[in-house]
């Protein structure tokens, strides 16, 4: 199927991985400086990290003792050094290293993606150890892209990789819910974009901004996508509503000015009740009713069929609606109809987007290491934070357009890693810790403490080849580029950390397109898919996540019952200000004082109640009331 308007034009090709031809690499012999097994982080045999101590020197395998470390300035004290750090030295000989850059290097021609993984300093032995768990990995994968409950918390399926292609999907009723939700967006977009779908009431007379409202995945992906693909001049532009911060939602909405009659409102919930978009719709909706517009015919909701969110939709009879299914976790939902409706409204072609996931996937399948890029990663990651998360992802992309991709993998990442408990129930607190900035801007930021100050870390370069469009370069002085310095920052950066043996990946794309960006989102899903097999974990559920809401629900609760006992105090002739204390009591919460000396500051701060004596800084001096008696309140 076919779509007008180039937002949905190509359709997926099939693709056989290369068999790459690779040769051994050369396992590195000299030592170095890095962390060593600490008491933080307790082995177990889920969790073992087979040969780390091969490029370490014999000695210090033997015990945590440091020989003095050599500065510029001065030796350091024995004292003074940790002994649970041991020094761990990479390979530096240059035609060593290139021999293993050339073994070591993925390239997928089709895709022009390359993955460079020689600056870790991963073994022979332990790649060779960990192959019995890398085929348990791959195992897994295959089964769960067959349709096996690989959320077991939670009884249910993972198919994002069927998003990309149906054929996948384990039953044909799947196979059509995925097939009719793409031909439905292909055609709302191509509709808008061409003016057939018009807004009720806009001079415009189409169609011109897009409000998107959600959070999470529901907006992360979105965003990135936005950032990376979006043309300067997108026939409709995109806002996004990410958050419950009221200042936050009045400043998108105030952007929009007279435009709000020409906006399509995106609602993105897969649950139909995550309270900070429900807020703020809600928060849109009296933006449309205070300037006399019919919010449901320029409202779009994204949800699960028969979610409190579409049941309102079909009632309240908006424009459209778009199904979310039960098997996509909001944090690999960018290739469903979350991040594809706001693509295609951009302009953005998203069956370039699905077709280079698509082939990303086929690659990812591969159950030899070397031509897998998504185990290469996993693999690297493993070795790098010694498979419990010992050490930081730091992404450092090369490219404006590129800058939220640290923060839409900080989610797939840290959400799907982050855990407490691993498949047999054992307590290990897994996870990576990932941030990034945008290169050359971390040249100036924090690339000081990453080539000198504490190792705790290891860096992924994503690097673009193509810095502007065919016939659109020149030089700034002869044989340089604008583009040219910013591959000198990547490349001199990438160099100096290794120098001070700072571990690195690259992840290298010709440009930033459809293609790239689908097979980028792909490969990190299916990485993050592995390594989590890797660590005997379940990347697929977020018990952490629920525990805050529940906890936030508990707070809002708690305020309820406070505002409800100032209200009767003022009510009161005399009216009665209130100490916390004599609120906690009140509210029979003692244990909670603090939460509610919270609570107070906080309405006290927005006017909704009065500080009749002493201040917020001493909250024993308090007394607050309300300032105004609701006598309704009394009753209910």
């Amino acid at each position: 199927m076919a779509c007008a308007s180039g937002v949905c034009t190509s359709s997926s090709s099939t693709f056989k991985p290369e068999q790459v031809i690779v040769r051994a690499t050369r396992t590195a012999t000299t030592a170095s400086s890095s962390l060593a097994p600490s008491p933080r982080f307790p082995r177990n045999d889920s969790v073992s990290c087979p040969n780390r101590c091969k490029l370490v020197a014999r000695s210090s395998c033997r015990s945590f003792h440091l020989r003095p470390t050599q500065s510029i300035g001065r030796e350091v004290p024995a004292n003074l050094l940790r002994p649970d750090v041991v020094q761990k030295e990479l390979e530096k000989d240059p035609v060593a290293l290139w021999r293993r850059y050339i073994d070591w290097l993925y390239q997928h021609k089709e895709l022009g993606l390359y993955l460079d993984v020689s600056r870790i300093g991963f073994t022979d032995e332990f790649v060779e150890q960990m192959e019995p768990k890398l085929q348990a990995a791959f195992r897994a994968m295959e089964e769960l892209e067959r349709g096996a409950i690989a959320n077991p918390d939670e009884g249910r399926m993972v198919g994002h990789y069927w998003l990309r292609n149906s054929r996948l999907a384990p039953t044909s009723f799947l196979l059509s819910q995925i097939d009719n939700t793409l031909e439905a967006i292909c055609k709302f977009a191509n509709d808008v974009i061409g003016g057939k779908i018009k807004p009720p009431s806009s001079p415009a007379g189409r169609f011109t901004q897009v409000l998107s409202v959600g959070i999470g995945g529901s907006a992360l992906g979105p965003q990135f996508v936005a950032e990376a693909l979006a043309p300067d001049n997108p026939p409709l532009k995109i806002r996004f509503i990410d958050n419950t911060d009221p200042a936050g939602i009045d400043h998108q909405i105030a952007q929009l000015g007279s435009e709000l009659a020409s906006t399509l409102i995106i609602v993105i919930s897969k649950s139909g009740g995550t309270p900070e978009t429900r807020n703020g719709l809600l928060e849109v909706q009296k933006a449309f009713r205070d300037a006399g517009l019919d919010f449901s015919k320029q409202g779009v909701a994204i949800t699960q069929e028969n979610s409190l969110l579409d049941n309102t939709a079909r009632i309240e009879g908006w424009l459209a609606r778009f199904s979310m299914f039960d098997w996509v976790g909001g944090r690999t939902s960018e290739m469903s109809a979350v991040g594809l409706l706001p693509a295609a409204l951009q302009g953005i072609d998203i069956k370039e987007m699905l077709a280079g996931a698509s082939l990303m996937d086929e690659a990812t399948r591969a159950s030899v290491v070397k031509n897998n890029p998504a185990a290469l990663l996993a693999l690297c990651w493993y070795w790098a934070s010694d498979g419990v998360g010992s050490k930081d992802m730091v992404v450092l992309p090369y490219k404006d357009s590129l800058l939220l991709f640290s923060r839409y993998l900080q989610q797939l990442v840290m959400e799907s890693l982050g855990k407490e408990f691993d498949l047999n129930g054992n307590r290990v607190n897994q996870g990576l810790t990932v941030y990034g900035n945008k290169g050359s801007t971390d040249q100036h930021a924090y690339i000081q403490q990453l080539r000198e100050g504490v190792h705790n870390f290891f860096v992924t370069f994503i690097e673009v080849l193509r810095d502007r469009p065919p016939g659109h370069d020149w030089e700034l002085e002869p044989g340089v580029t604008c583009g040219d310095y910013l591959f000198g920052m990547l490349q001199g950066t990438r160099s100096a950390l290794y120098a001070n043996n700072r571990e690195s990946i690259t992840v290298t794309v010709q440009e930033v397109n459809p293609r790239s960006v689908g097979a980028l989102i792909a490969l990190y899903e299916r990485a993050v898919g592995i390594y989590a097999s890797l660590v005997n974990i379940n990347a697929y559920h977020q018990p952490g996540v629920e525990a805050g809401k529940k906890a936030a629900a508990e707070v809002l609760a708690l305020q309820k019952r406070v505002l409800a006992v100032l209200n009767e105090a003022s009510c009161k002739e005399p009216v009665e200000p209130l100490t916390v204390e004599e609120i906690a009591d009140l509210c029979h919460a003692p244990a909670d004082i603090e939460m509610i000396f919270k609570i107070v500051a906080h309405v006290a701060a927005n006017d909704r109640a009065l500080i009749a004596e002493g201040n917020c800084g001493s909250p024993k001096s308090i007394k607050v009331f309300l300032g105004e008696c609701n006598i309704e309140e009394l009753y209910t």
